[in-house]
């Protein structure tokens, strides 16, 4: 776990909902939990502030990390995507993105690439994207200020099921998702009785919540969250889904309790 993932965790799991502001000497004890040290917390931090991510003010001697309205923005997206899955019926519509970047502007094109699919949609071919689901509008909304892309946003139906599933299996990596699906169960499956059972100390428990929801949460970038018709036979993803959530859960009140009173003392008013 990269101190920087670790940061917007813990913003995204707590800070957030403890006023969204957190002192920097909270911050370095937070994440001395995790084998980090002061100084490398400062060089992270200062460099989050940099890009854009946190506002900083001052508390008497203290510095004071912020999120704004960009970071705000990141953690709600991220925690629709990664806590809830579609379960309604598909009908079979697709939405399609055709896009066209310069050449010269490469990094564009791939932040463009990195939101289709954070978004779920998947490579059709090289510039034109596909998803089960209606997210057209908020690929609109997140480049309207872009003039060097030019996007044509289509809705569709394929001549049929089997067709569809071969779209699926063309723009997805469906197979190494899966496994790598049935890996996270193998790992987690056996834990959840110590969990249920308050076997973990209140520190122990906060590490362990990071710990599953920094592997849990890469599973959207990779998973755009299919109707049941397009799954491969014996899909894990739904299954691991569940897990994560009950463990998610079975974690909360003891790590809860451990952020609670790390920050009691430091906490901003």
């Amino acid at each position: 776990m990269k101190p920087r993932s670790i940061v917007f965790d813990l913003f995204g799991d707590y800070i957030r909902y403890h006023g969204g502001e957190v002192r920097l000497r909270t911050l370095t004890a937070l994440l001395e939990c995790f084998d980090v040290g002061e100084s490398t917390v400062r060089v992270v931090m200062a460099r989050l502030r940099r890009e854009g991510w946190f506002d900083t003010r001052r508390d008497g001697r203290e510095t004071v990390y912020a999120l704004n309205d960009k970071s705000w923005r990141l953690l709600d997206e991220g925690r629709t995507r990664i806590f809830e899955r579609s379960r309604e019926p598909w009908n079979r519509q697709w939405s399609m993105v055709i896009y066209s970047v310069p050449e010269s502007e490469r990094a564009l094109r791939e932040e463009l690439r990195k939101e289709l699919a954070w978004l779920g949609f998947g490579p059709l071919t090289s510039s034109t994207w596909v998803s089960p689901h209606d997210r057209l509008t908020e690929i609109q909304e997140h480049f309207a200020d872009q003039p060097s892309i030019q996007l044509d946003l289509l809705q569709c139906t394929s001549s049929g099921l089997s067709r569809d599933r071969e779209m699926a299996a063309r723009c997805w990596e469906l197979d190494s998702l899966d496994a790598d699906y049935a890996t996270l169960l193998r790992t987690y499956r056996p834990r959840m009785r110590s969990y249920r059972a308050g076997s973990l100390s209140p520190r122990e428990a906060l590490v362990e919540r990071m710990k599953l929801v920094h592997d849990y949460r890469m599973f959207p970038f990779r998973d755009p969250d299919l109707p049941e018709e397009l799954l491969p036979t014996g899909w894990h993803g739904r299954e691991a889904h569940d897990l994560f959530l009950q463990a998610h859960e079975a974690l909360k009140a003891p790590a809860d309790g451990f952020f609670v009173e790390a920050a009691g003392t430091d906490r901003v008013a």
